[in-house]
Parts: structure tokens; sequence; C-alpha cells
């Protein structure tokens, strides 16, 4: 199953995306907040089966935004059929 972004909500300082199977169903959701220095992201994914492409989804989407502020502090909970996704930025993270 491919999955995608789709944007919810979309502020400077604020998205919300959900994330979308290809028969456009909903399947999880991302949400980001930045706040000066740092960057909060919490997404959860329902399946497990797409575990691998969800990080391949997030991982270049999350080195995009801290590119915008190479400073940033990134601290993040992802999870995906309620285990949790760690991935690495390019910047120092934290979470």
């Amino acid at each position: 199953m491919q999955i995608y972004f789709s944007p919810e909500f979309l502020k400077e300082d604020a998205q919300v995306l959900n994330i979308v199977d290809d028969k456009n169903n909903a399947v999880g959701y991302m949400a980001f907040l930045m706040q000066e220095k740092k960057m909060y992201v919490y997404g959860q994914l329902e399946e497990e089966g797409v575990f691998q492409d969800f990080k391949d989804l997030v991982k270049p989407y999350l080195d995009g935004l801290s590119k915008i502020k190479p400073d940033l502090e990134v601290y993040s909970y992802l999870a995906v059929g309620g285990k949790k996704v760690e991935i690495d930025t390019e910047s120092d993270s934290n979470g």
C-alpha cells in the first residue's frame, strides 16, 4: 500500500497532515509545531504493514523542515500500529 501526505492545516509554525492510502482513505496523521528553536512532531499510523513506507515518507520531510532552521531541536513521537518509530534526522534530534 502506498501512503501520501494530505495537508489538512498549514501555517508557518504549525502543520497537520493526514496520511492517506492510494484510495484516499485516512490511515494516520502527523502534526508539526515550531516554537523558536524547537520543533515538535507527533504522528500515528494505524497499519504496521507500511512501517518502512512511513519512515521513507517522513524522514525527507523532517529533514526538509530542519533545513529551514538549521539550529532547530527536533522532539518527536511517531508510532505505527502503536509501536514507536525512531527516525534520525540530518540535524541533532531528541525524543
